[in-house]
């Protein structure tokens, strides 16, 4: 298989246990199966705008097509070739659009290997719900949390050996032999067993045993790195509670050593930030209970998170009647996969539902869809993009790169409350205007631009603070252009987008803004001037626009240390209004002749009462 190399772009690594992340990060994704094109192509067109608004054209993904699923077995002959794991695991951050799980032999799930091959410990799939949405359930805005489920153990790591075989029977054996009493926990275990039931029954009797046997295993490690990424993700981003959800009360050393196991982790490596239920037992043990109530409340008063448990199957009731008790959920990998589907039922369905499978010592993440391929909508541009769209904003935001994932969301959110939406969601909303799903990508591009200028009317920047370089503080003579300059001089890329631009300069009460070198071109200036004179005199409209398109290059320029007398005569041979001061080849601020004309006025103020002081 020919992989497609990305030579322009730059490698994800990790430092310290944190993701360094260039300019032009290398991302392999995988389209798809099914629906997972038409997704796909929608799904890119969303994350590129973003980044590219939120960032000014500074940042950019590479994408690296790498391939699994029935392309890959088209193309290759094997459903996961070793060039896309190997991709994976160089890259370290991937995205997945949904994958067909081949039937009968070979890998029991595309997406299960990937896990197991890079040690994803982690499936992380927040749910919450985005207003506009509907829902089965009354109150939906009160669904906000977020799932750790346990990614590489429990059924995942499954053993099974089919009824009826030898390696089935072996293991029915050894237990027989081994473990009598535990064996005859097993129903059917036996010839004897099974051919008496068949006789009540008025059945012949078969002589034969017919058990399927299965392991599920849970361990210490596992479960501390899994309860130990809930805890610092709650600890980050300031969430109240993490629940150790478990059927502990009927799988007592493996579900219930995992409640164990997380209370101990949670106490011996996060006792400053956290407050346990454990705590709260032997407090009551020792004082009573009205004294560990308070010592509770105490802990939850002083910022400590709360850490508590909950049988799974009480936990799907109270996601539903009581969703707002439940903020972080750390679980083994069964329940997770009740919860959040179940949880993703009552925002809206799987269809807008994100997910991302994590390694958080080694960095690696790939972010994917949780619903499946659906075949028969393939290719008709029809499927809601919303459960990949999102994962990408996960994606991002553990990239980093917020001001993008932020766009997304805020875009997102305004496309559905302005009912602009695909066939799902369409049929269940009175009023909506049913769209494509390339059509929803289109209106979710559109709403980007009107979130940045609402964001800059209210006086927020939704864009990266890297748009404005700050500039060393630098004392200069009285009577030069360092003096006078304006110092933070805000700088955008070339291909920016004009109305970006714009918004920018309007928020910031700005009248000019410096464009960088690209594609061998000097730095160059964009005016307010410019924009009356190329734009508003020509009703040009600025949508698709870029910077570029009407900027002046080359830069005039002049250094710090010039004189306002060179500075004036400079403007008035070339006819401007202002120059942008430079350093080292490096814009580091502006001056108008508006500065110096406030300068003259100034200047002889300053004079008159140095000459009064002086005759008193």
């Amino acid at each position: 298989m020919a992989i497609r190399t990305a030579p322009e772009g730059e490698i994800i690594s990790i430092k310290d246990g944190k993701l360094v992340v260039p300019d032009r990060p290398i991302i392999p994704f995988v389209e798809g199966d099914g629906t997972g094109p038409d997704i796909w192509r929608a799904s890119v067109r969303v994350f590129d705008a973003a980044v590219e608004r939120a960032y000014g054209g500074k940042r950019k993904i590479v994408w690296h097509e790498v391939l699994a699923g029935e392309k890959a077995f088209r193309e290759t002959g094997n459903w996961l070739p070793d060039e896309t794991v190997e991709a994976f695991q160089k890259y370290l951050v991937g995205i997945k659009g949904p994958l067909t799980t081949p039937v009968g032999g070979g890998i029991r799930s595309l997406n299960v290997a990937l896990r197991q091959l890079l040690d994803l410990y982690v499936c992380l799939r927040p749910v919450r719900h985005f207003r506009g949405v509907p829902s089965p359930v009354k109150h939906p805005e009160k669904v906000d949390m977020v799932i750790f489920r346990e990614n590489t153990e429990d059924l995942y790591a499954g053993i099974e050996y089919r009824a009826g075989t030898p390696e089935a029977q072996k293991v029915l054996d050894f237990l027989r032999t081994a473990f009598p009493r535990d064996f005859e926990k097993i129903r059917f275990g036996t010839a004897e067993k099974t051919d008496a039931f068949l006789r009540m029954l008025g059945a012949n009797p078969e002589g034969k045993v017919e058990v399927g046997v299965g392991i599920k295993p849970i361990s210490r490690v596992g479960t501390e790195r899994l309860v130990g990424a809930a805890i610092q993700y709650a600890i980050q981003f300031k969430r109240k509670s993490v629940t150790l959800v478990h059927k502990g009360n009927i799988q007592k050393f493996s579900e219930g050593a995992f409640r164990d196991w997380g209370y101990e982790y949670a106490e011996r490596s996060f006792g400053d930030y956290v407050y346990t239920w454990s705590q709260w037992e032997r407090t009551r043990a020792v004082q009573g209970e009205a004294a560990a109530n308070a010592e509770q409340a105490e802990a939850l008063k002083a910022g400590r998170i709360l850490i508590k448990d909950a049988i799974a199957d009480i936990t799907l009731q109270q996601v539903l009647t009581r969703p707002d008790e439940f903020d972080v959920i750390a679980t083994p990998n069964l329940n997770g996969d009740y919860l959040s589907d179940a949880l993703a039922a009552q925002v809206g369905g799987i269809g807008i539902a994100p997910g991302g499978n994590i390694n958080y010592v080694t960095g690696h993440a790939i972010f994917e869809a949780t619903h499946g391929t659906a075949p028969k909508y393939a290719n008709l541009d029809k499927v809601n993009p919303g459960s990949v769209i999102l994962s990408g904003d996960m994606m991002l935001r553990y990239m980093g790169w917020i001001e993008a994932a932020d766009l997304i969301v805020a875009a997102l959110e305004r496309t559905i409350q302005q009912k602009v939406v695909t066939y799902d969601f369409a049929r269940l909303m009175e009023g909506a205007r049913e769209v494509r799903t390339s059509e929803f990508a289109d209106a979710l591009i559109a709403n980007m631009d009107r979130v940045i200028g609402d964001e800059h009317r209210a006086g927020h920047d939704i864009v990266s603070p890297d748009l404005v370089r700050p500039v060393e503080h630098e004392t200069f003579p009285r009577a030069t252009v360092g003096a006078l300059m304006t110092r933070n001089v805000v700088s955008v890329a070339g291909n920016a987008p004009l109305s970006d631009t714009t918004h920018l300069m309007r928020s910031r009460g700005i009248t000019s803004v410096v464009v960088e070198p690209t594609d061998g071109k000097d730095w160059g200036i964009m005016t307010m001037r410019d924009v009356l004179k190329k734009v508003v005199r020509d009703d040009v409209r600025v949508n698709g626009m870029t910077v570029d398109q009407i900027a002046t290059r080359p830069l005039i320029t002049i250094s710090p240390e010039k004189t306002l007398a060179e500075c004036a005569a400079l403007m008035l041979e070339k006819n401007i209004r202002r120059v942008v001061v430079v350093r080292d080849g490096v814009p580091v601020g502006i001056i108008s002749e508006t500065d110096i004309f406030r300068y003259v006025e100034e200047r002889d103020v300053v004079e008159e009462a140095a000459h009064g002081v002086q005759g008193r």
